[in-house]
This record gives C-alpha cells, structure tokens and sequence, in this order.
C-alpha cells in the first residue's frame, strides 16, 4: 500500500515537473520571437557626417530592451547628421542626430547660441597635442601692460575658462586619444567669449592650459607680471612737481590828460 502511494507521488512529480518544462520552454520560445527591426551604424560614423544607406543597417532587436529613439526605417536616417560618434554596430537613436535639414560638417556639432572660432597654436602652447576634440581648456594670454606713467610691463592672466575644443586641425573625432600636435585648435564660445578671444589673440600671445573635463569651477585671477614673478618691487614713477607760476604783470597806468607847455622856446609836456 506505502508503495503504491509512494508510486503515484512520483508520477505526479514527474508529470508537474514536464508540465513546467514544457510552459518555461514555451516562455523562452515566445519571448524570443517578440524582436522588431533596428537601424544600427554598419560602419563607424564619425560626428558631422551625413548618413547614407552603405552606413546603417536592419538587425533584430528585443523587443523589451529597444532604445528610446530608435530607428526601424532605414530612409528616415537618409541624410540625418550625427552630432557624436557612432561606432559600429551601437544603434543610431534620435539623441545622436542634428536636427533634421542640418548640413553636413562641424557646424552641426555647435550647440545652440554658441560659435566655433579657430586660433593659432604651437607644440608648446597646445599643451604638447593633448588638447584633443572633447577636452576643456582655459586660454591665457601674456601681453603688455601699460600704466599710467607710460612704463609697461610683462603681465600673464587667465582670460576665458573651460572652453570646449570642436576639433584640432581639421580633426572633430573624439574617439583617438593619441596626442596631436598641431597649429591650430577650433573652440566652441560664446559671442561674448569669441570677442574676448578675438581681442586677446590681437594684443598678445595665447596659450592653451588642460584642465580636468569634470571641474567646473571657475576662478577670478588677477593674473602675474614680470615684477611679481621675480620677487622684485613695483616701481611706481613720482610725478614731476608742478611748475611755478608766472607773476602776473603790473597793470597798465590808467590814461590821463596830458598838454605840451612851449617856455622861453622850451617845450614840455605836462600831464594832470
């Protein structure tokens, strides 16, 4: 009697055991047949260029993980601008896109109310090619200083801070992080800051310092001139001491009536 009932236990086990197989194989089943269509980039898309259809591709995709953004029509990505980039097979979504009717090039990557303006650097001052597209840098100027007395002096001083680079050269892509060394870095400003940048470049030397991409503070410095570097005193020029002034002349002797007096052939003249 145990034994039969010991039986019958098993098989029920047995039987709920491929009763649950069946159904988490069925689960699995359907869950991988629920995919749709997405666009993902079948070559590495560099930021500024313009899609075309040898770049993108359809793959299938869960459909319970899809991007926000994605794409599954492949001409609505014809001609759209990435403002970053896109490495191979990452998914192209609508955060990656300019706007659509943006052209093609380093204006799409500006962002909005900013401008992109060009300077002159050196290996030296471009801090030895590590100012790379996506990096922030402050701009220092060294020119002369003029003060009252008409003596001048060296001066050094931080005029913009955390300023993005666009591209070094002709280069935008931030995805080689070899240093470069090259003669021109292109910045993103605002027109504020263009000015100011304009002016600096045109009354002095720039340089370029690197800073950390995730400090944000900002510092107001006096700057340092060639005295102060050196330990040494200013020099402040006394002004020359005024001039005496000059006496004022004795006033003119008012008119008076004057007669000429003719005695014994004599002639005088007499005034009253």
């Amino acid at each position: 009697m145990r034994n039969a009932k010991a039986l019958v236990l098993l098989v029920l086990a047995v039987l709920f055991g491929l009763g649950a197989a069946l159904y988490a194989a069925r689960w699995v089943a359907q869950r991988g047949n629920l995919s749709s269509k997405v666009a993902v980039a079948a070559v590495d898309i560099e930021l500024g260029s313009r899609i075309n259809s040898q770049m993108v591709n359809l793959v299938d995709w869960p459909s319970g993980s899809m991007p926000p953004g994605a794409f599954s029509d492949l001409k609505a990505l014809e001609d759209r601008v990435v403002k970053v980039g896109v490495l191979r097979g990452d998914a192209i979504v609508e955060r990656k896109l300019a706007p659509v009717g943006t052209k093609g090039g380093l204006s799409a990557v500006i962002a909005e109310g900013k401008r992109a303006m060009t300077v002159r650097v050196n290996d030296v001052v471009g801090v030895a090619g590590f100012a790379l597209p996506g990096n922030y840098v402050d701009v220092m100027v060294n020119m002369q200083q003029e003060h009252a007395s008409n003596r001048q002096d060296s001066i050094s001083r931080l005029v913009l801070e955390k300023v993005l680079v666009l591209a070094v050269a002709q280069e935008a892509s931030r995805d080689d992080l070899k240093p470069k060394v090259v003669n021109a870095v292109t910045l993103e400003l605002s027109p504020a800051d263009a000015e100011k940048l304009d002016l600096a470049r045109s009354v002095g030397t720039l340089s370029l310092v690197l800073r950390n991409q995730l400090d944000g503070a900002k510092l107001a410095t006096a700057g340092v001139t060639r005295a102060q570097l050196l330990g040494m005193k200013e020099v402040v020029a006394k002004a020359p001491p005024a001039p005496a002034p000059r006496p004022r002349p004795a006033p003119a002797p008012a008119p008076r009536d004057c007669v000429e007096v003719i005695r014994n052939a004599a002639s005088a003249t007499q005034c009253f």
